[in-house]
């Protein structure tokens, strides 16, 4: 959330809280980083000087403080300390710390289908508890959703109203941002938590593409949109589509609840999150071409054996023959020594027939 200095006309203490920057102001007053003497720090909502005395604001600025303190949960931010009877209405709530989901959209674009998945499935959660406390919300919207570091944060419950509550402060002014509203809010009718799932799927719709679902345009053109024109979700993913465009339904009977808006969105992160994750590597088919290796294992020495042509079976790798155990020296010796004694016997052989033949041949016939 942006902070900006206090202006020379911004209270410096509130109650038993020192103000230090402005994190920003909307048609009912101005909201201040503000810390107590230990050190907590809080969002401090202050009503306008010009609205103080107007009797409607004070009661709608009571209604979204009995509207805080009677919701349980971590969706929203803990009420902290009000003062409804003071010259300027004020309460603190748990400063959250985090951007809001339009700034985020805004600075980083849309969206993951798994990361919007994931918010929204926080969010129905933290409707639920709002439904349960008899409270719609009224003005869900991205710029009312904080994403802290523990989760995301439903804040300004400003016009919220009790359950089945008019949306009209005024005849025929509807309250809420164009863009965002349910089409019973547009008419009049009453509200109910169908309300907010509407608001709800047009809010992803947004963290998804970037923009409304309704597009740009004046307010006029805005709300007629919203009741008469089907919302435009064209380059959401396919994951979300559905169940996106069932949140839109001009019916609110056709909606689903907060509780299976929950299911699902849970569903859908977790089966888009495993969808993200790196893909095992692909085991080697026969007949295929061999997978591409790893780096440790292309920075190896030992050569890799060729891949073979595409249509023939993959030769089955057989054992490698055990070579003989080589020949010690001494026996090659021991055949050198035999040789040569059969040389020394043929040559004893042969000289001793010769001298028997030279005997007899001197003695003569017997």
């Amino acid at each position: 959330m942006a902070m900006m200095r206090l202006r020379r006309e911004d209270p410096r203490v509130m109650g038993a809280f020192r103000l230090h920057r402005r994190l920003g102001a909307g048609g009912m007053g101005v909201v201040y980083l503000g810390s107590d003497r230990r050190g907590q720090r809080v969002a401090l909502k202050v009503i306008r000087p010009d609205l103080a005395e107007d009797h409607e604001f004070r009661a709608r600025f009571a209604r979204e403080v009995s509207a805080v303190r009677r919701i349980r949960g971590g969706c929203t931010a803990r009420l902290v300390a009000a003062d409804l009877d003071a010259s300027r209405p004020w309460f603190a709530t748990q400063y959250v710390p985090g951007p809001s989901l339009h700034d985020k959209v805004a600075e980083q674009g849309p969206l993951s289908a798994a990361e919007t998945a994931a918010i929204g499935a926080a969010l129905a959660e933290g409707l639920v508890a709002v439904h349960e406390a008899g409270v719609v919300h009224r003005d869900l919207k991205p710029s009312n959703i904080l994403l802290s570091p523990k989760g995301p944060r439903i804040i300004d419950f400003g016009i919220a109203w009790a359950t089945g509550a008019s949306t009209l402060t005024h005849v025929g002014t509807a309250v809420g941002s164009p863009g965002f509203l349910a089409p019973e809010q547009v008419r009049g009718a009453a509200v109910t938590p169908a309300t907010d799932v509407f608001s709800l799927g047009a809010t992803l719709a947004y963290a998804t593409l970037g923009d409304s679902p309704f597009g740009q345009g004046s307010s006029e053109v805005m709300l007629y949109r919203v009741v008469h024109e089907e919302p435009i979700l064209r380059g959401t993913p396919s994951a979300l589509a559905p169940l996106l465009r069932a949140c839109l339904a001009k019916s609110p009977q056709e909606r689903p609840s907060t509780l299976q808006l929950a299911s699902r969105l849970k569903e859908i992160a977790a089966r888009e999150a495993r969808g993200t994750a790196p893909a095992p590597r692909p085991r080697p088919r026969p007949g295929g071409a061999a997978p591409s290796a790893p780096p440790q294992q292309l920075r190896s020495p030992r050569a890799e054996p060729a891949a073979p042509p595409a249509g023939r079976p993959s030769p089955v790798p057989r054992p490698a023959a055990r070579r003989p155990a080589p020949v010690p020296a001494r026996r090659g010796g021991d055949r050198g020594l035999l040789r040569q004694r059969l040389i020394v016997f043929v040559v004893v052989t042969v000289l001793v027939a010769l001298g028997i033949a030279l005997a007899q041949g001197c003695q003569g016939p017997v």
